[in-house]
């Protein structure tokens, strides 16, 4: 099983350690040790951290984040994993989503949604009762967690995230889905897990021309010049007809001025855009 070190986690997630000690304390973790007794977080634990983070961030008190996740553990069934569900926040209400069903941890009260309708439990069902999941969760393959992340990215990218992470928790080695991931922690302005995910799907499939795109737009935008020009090279040199590669690769190499090469981007760039209207 995969593990990660404190400084791991704390580089993937964007946090100080200080702020990663204040997630797990809210989120009641603890993580395991190695032989020389340093802390080892697991993906589950990744997961988790991220929705204390989320929660935190949305001003939701360290002590109420207890108290639902605890509710939560309680209304799942024994052999579910907590991170296996998405919980954020929806103004001030707290709304926890396992892949078909959305429902209020600390209430159980099940919320209408077009996705995937249920109906409120009764007054007289007991919280517990009323919040069992449904068993999508633990039926859908990476392949279908993908599919529903690449569904829901226009209209909820919240629960696009969970869906990607569920895939990777179930195939770590699935880059289509770091790409995405990283794609969507990278528009919502956290660099540190996009580029995390963008370079896990390099490992994964060096020879993808998206991962190498997205990583460059990211390097680009953090100020690695140098570094996204390599980035994007890398992308068309795996598909010379990546038009915006050329495109990307010829401005940043205009503003560095390197004005032959970029020219030379600029006008395949062109080429390719008018190949596609043709």
């Amino acid at each position: 099983m995969t593990d990660f070190s404190t400084r791991e986690v704390a580089k993937a997630l964007g946090l100080t350690l200080s702020k990663l000690r204040s997630c797990a304390h809210a989120a009641q973790l603890a993580p395991g040790r190695d032989a020389r007794g340093r802390l080892r977080w697991s993906f589950q634990d990744l997961l988790l951290l991220r929705t204390t983070r989320g929660l935190l961030d949305a001003h939701v008190p360290a002590r109420r984040i207890r108290r639902l996740l605890a509710s939560l553990r309680r209304q799942l069934p024994g052999d579910q994993a907590l991170s296996s569900v998405s919980v954020y926040a929806d103004g001030r209400r707290v709304v926890a989503w396992d892949g078909a069903a959305r429902w209020q941890p600390d209430s159980g009260q099940f919320l209408f949604t077009f996705d995937a309708p249920a109906l409120a439990p009764a007054a007289s069902a007991a919280p517990a009762e009323a919040a069992a999941p449904a068993s999508a969760e633990t039926t859908r393959t990476a392949e279908e967690w993908f599919d529903l992340g690449c569904e829901l990215e226009s209209s909820s990218p919240a629960e696009a995230r969970h869906a990607y992470e569920q895939a990777l928790a179930i195939d770590p080695q699935l880059a289509d889905a770091h790409i995405n991931l990283g794609r969507l922690f990278h528009a919502a302005g956290e660099a540190a897990p996009a580029e995390t995910h963008y370079r896990a799907a390099l490992r994964h499939a060096p020879d993808d021309p998206i991962a190498h795109f997205n990583l460059g737009g990211l390097l680009e935008d953090t100020g690695r010049a140098a570094a996204a020009v390599e980035a994007y090279q890398r992308a068309v040199a795996a598909d010379p007809d990546f038009a915006d590669a050329h495109y990307n690769l010829g401005l940043l190499l205009d503003r560095l001025g390197r004005r032959t090469a970029a020219m030379t981007h600029l006008r395949s760039a062109r080429r390719l855009y008018a190949r596609r209207s043709a």
